[in-house]
């Protein structure tokens, strides 16, 4: 049997291109099917991008005129956002920054400064607050921002992107006075506009130009790619999103793979002629999903609960759309060929969707619930049963865990952020950071996934560690279970034969350091095709095979 196999990688070296590129020398990481670490130290790629051979320790290598020797550094597949939202990020780099304020002074300060630094902006427009990180945990009002800017619209996000707080100028921009009242699902007050609310004001912000998203996408790509993210499922795109991606992939420019899920039934009906697309530009756009919103976030009290929050008696969240609304959607982008996904945050969110699914026997579909965040322990089952995808973000479960606590109380946490109970259930987990919610730097999320604690370690012991999974496992999710949830599987998530060559080398063993450790890896390079495409010292153009 040895001779065997040594006759074939001999075969196989043989009839390797010369026009191939070897990538050798290399602590080469990757996961099988089952989330056990594998390891190789050798990779051979096509002229066309894709994966010829992995090499192990001994096998003989072919002769390529294309040689890039990896000094022995670790190399991992590209990691795969299974949810983020891509033109939130890039428009949010390029718009008034609000995360880490610990302060509604923070907050103010910020917006000073920015509108001195633009005084030309006709609105003002950021997001990344959130009350939850300052000491009276209070929503920001319209007279808190009227003090700092009262001669035009501001309009700034909470960072989940379920409420938001308008100046006076907005609010008169918008039409929005005393009586006016908020549309079923949201909520209004002193300014603030939570889940639904939003539309008012959102309707009145001027639209981006083409070449406002096309600078957006640019600035989203360097982004992803400078924290190893080579493909994202993008959740909600809009048809002008879909238009910017198309753009660049037409023009060459599309360095990420994106895989979109159209922003509910109307952007569905809007992009492509209403019809999924195939995989387009090199496999670097797929249309193939729509995301619908069943709920809100938690951290504004919008999540729909099965009983009061904890933190606010007689207050259970907002439920989005009715059972019945569920089912006919979901029907509807399900007759037209669509995978859905669905946002659900709260336990009665979560349980409505999983019952949706339930009837509609959408399993060859692989339905997906995106966030799962709070699951009734009765209806965790209904995930294995239905064979539901369950998207999570572990860094929200580090960024949450006070504030869940808080609205929660301590007897409603046994389904929250529950990676491992699904895990063992067969559940099919997919990873990911709900950029721009959180950073899309996935490393974090690793950490996070294998220890139940934040970047500096807290709390000891973990927060209710018995919901860790192993490295392999959360690798798992951020690659292979990434692309089978966008269906991928047999394109990206593995170094494999036949799919692309889309891969990062990091600075560490991913496999010989701590959590905290890693959290902290940097990427060094990002490849997509085989081409580099993004370097730590200076971004690199597409097509620099080999260099």
């Amino acid at each position: 049997m040895r001779k065997t196999l040594l006759a074939l990688t001999a075969l196989l070296a043989s009839t390797a291109s010369l026009a191939d590129t070897l990538v050798d020398n290399a602590n080469g990481i990757q996961v099988d099917d089952a989330g056990r670490i594998q390891r190789f130290d050798g990779l051979l790629i096509g002229d066309d991008g894709k994966v010829k051979q992995l090499f192990r320790s001994g096998q003989q290598r072919p002769a390529a005129d294309n040689r890039i020797d990896a000094q022995g550094r670790t190399l991992l597949p590209g990691l795969v956002d299974g949810h983020g939202h891509v033109m939130s990020l890039g428009f949010a780099a390029l718009q008034l920054d609000l995360t880490g304020t610990r302060s509604i002074a923070e907050l103010q300060q910020r917006l000073r400064d920015y509108a001195a630094a633009n005084p030309d902006a006709i609105w003002i427009l950021g997001r990344g607050w959130n009350q939850e990180l300052w000491s009276d945990k209070r929503f920001p009002t319209a007279a808190d921002l009227d003090a700092v800017v009262s001669d035009r619209p501001v309009w700034l996000g909470r960072v989940d992107g379920h409420a938001a707080v308008a100046n006076s100028a907005a609010l008169k921009a918008a039409r929005v006075t005393s009586a006016t009242k908020a549309p079923e699902g949201g909520r209004i007050e002193n300014g603030l506009f939570v889940d639904a609310a939003m539309s008012l004001v959102d309707g009145k912000v001027p639209a981006p130009s083409a070449g406002d998203f096309d600078r957006a996408l640019a600035k989203a790509q360097e982004l992803m790619l400078s924290v190893g993210i080579t493909s994202a499922a993008d959740m909600g795109s809009s048809p002008a999103d879909w238009a910017a991606f198309d753009r660049a992939g037409s023009a060459g420019r599309l360095n990420v793979r994106i895989m979109s899920y159209a922003g509910g039934i109307p952007a569905m009906r809007a992009i492509n002629g209403g019809q999924p697309s195939g995989w387009l530009h090199g496999d670097r756009l797929h249309l193939g999903g729509v995301k619908l919103y069943s709920d809100g976030a938690l951290g504004s009290r919008g999540a729909w609960l099965k009983a009061s929050y904890h933190d606010m008696p007689g207050t259970r969240g907002l439920s989005l759309l009715t059972p019945q609304q569920v089912d006919e959607q979901v029907g509807e982008a399900s007759r037209s060929g669509y995978q859905i996904a669905i946002h659900a945050i709260g336990d009665a969110a979560n349980a409505m969707v999983l019952d949706a699914y339930g009837k509609a026997r959408l399993a060859d579909r692989r339905p997906r619930v995106e966030h799962a965040q709070i699951v009734d322990p009765a209806d965790v089952e209904k995930f294995r049963r239905f064979q539901v995808i369950a998207s999570m973000q572990p860094t929200h479960q580090t960024s949450d865990r006070v504030m869940a606590e808080a609205r929660l109380g301590p007897d409603r946490l046994d389904g929250a952020y529950a990676w491992n109970t699904l895990e063992k259930l067969g559940v099919k987990l997919a990873f990911g950071s709900d950029f721009p919610v959180e950073s899309p730097n996935p490393f974090p999320g690793l950490s996070a996934a294998i220890s139940r604690q934040d970047g500096s370690g807290q709390p000891a012991g973990g927060w209710r560690p018995e919901e860790r999974v192993s490295l392999g496992q959360a690798l798992h999710g951020f690659t292979r279970g990434a692309a089978y949830a966008g269906f991928a599987e047999s394109r990206i998530g593995a170094l494999e034969t036949g799919k692309w060559a889309d891969f990062i080398i990091v600075d560490r063993d991913i496999t010989k350091i701590d959590a905290k450790a890693l959290a902290r890896t940097g990427v060094l390079e990002s490849w997509v095709a085989g081409s580099k495409v993004w370097a730590r010292l200076a971004s690199a153009g597409a097509g620099e095979r080999g260099r």
